[in-house]
């Protein structure tokens, strides 16, 4: 009976040994989960705030050329990306710079009143530099973006704006 006793009590120990083992290896795998999870969130938050930044130096630029930008200098608007009141982001548009000028052959048909265009038109293109900051600085985001845009002008205007 002695020897029935003695592997009872070895195979009790193995039996310990094997769920000691289990246990490390179910920690392992929760805590490998759970950093995962922290990266991915992380990721996605960045993601996001990129997004914010993007989304509000496009709407700063909308602004700009929504407006006659020609000839204005540089601008720092703000924008309030979620509506809260608050100013999310602040946005430095550079001056424009006018890169290219060229005549302008024909005038489109068009059903509104242009005015005193003549020949003497040219399609004028112009570089916007503009660059969104968190300002809140909860992300620290910054995003830059340059876009191009036609401009319609006059010669006379062509002269002073785009030499």
């Amino acid at each position: 009976m002695s020897s029935r006793g003695f592997a009872t009590r070895q195979q009790r120990g193995v039996t310990l040994v094997v769920a000691l083992i289990m246990l490390l290896l179910l920690t392992l795998l929760v805590s490998g989960a759970f950093s995962l999870s922290t990266v991915n969130l992380k990721a996605v938050g960045n993601v996001q705030a990129r997004s914010e930044a993007l989304a509000a130096v496009n709407k700063a630029l909308a602004d700009v050329i929504s407006t006659s930008f020609v000839g204005a200098g540089a601008q720092t608007p703000n924008v309030d990306i979620n509506n809260d009141g608050t100013n999310d982001y602040s946005v430095t548009i550079q001056a424009p710079t006018c890169i290219r000028a060229t005549i302008a052959d024909a005038v489109a048909p068009s059903s509104v009143s242009l005015g005193a265009l003549s020949s003497d038109t040219w399609n004028t293109v112009w570089l916007l530099d503009a660059t969104a900051t968190d300002s809140s600085g909860g992300s620290g985001a910054t995003v830059n973006v340059r876009t191009g845009v036609r401009v319609l002008l006059t010669d006379a205007e062509k002269k002073i704006e785009c030499p």
